[in-house]
């Protein structure tokens, strides 16, 4: 799995103006089953996202597609790690 840290590099005015179209892109991901999970970090300087693909190289893919990066609007720390222990709810995600 990964977790993606979007940290904003653009005034919150200009996140903002891409808003929309990140959203609709991350529906698309929601549906494609690329994430688990995603919202605004608090306070609001960037966004979280999980993934429960395992392959690096799709994931990046996949990121590229965002319209937070195609504008420059964030950048991305991406964290693979590997769940051990986790919530039973949760255990349809893990690979």
């Amino acid at each position: 799995m990964f977790l993606i840290l979007l940290t904003y590099k653009q005034p919150i005015e200009v996140v903002d103006e891409y808003l929309v179209a990140h959203r609709e892109y991350l529906e698309q991901c929601y549906q494609k089953d690329y994430l688990v999970v995603s919202g605004p970090r608090n306070p609001r300087t960037g966004g979280v996202l999980i993934s429960q693909l395992t392959d690096r190289a799709q994931l990046d893919e996949v990121l590229k597609h965002d319209p937070f990066s195609i504008y420059q609007i964030a950048k991305y720390e991406v964290i693979e790690f590997t769940p051990v222990k986790y919530h039973k709810d949760f255990a349809a995600f893990i690979a």
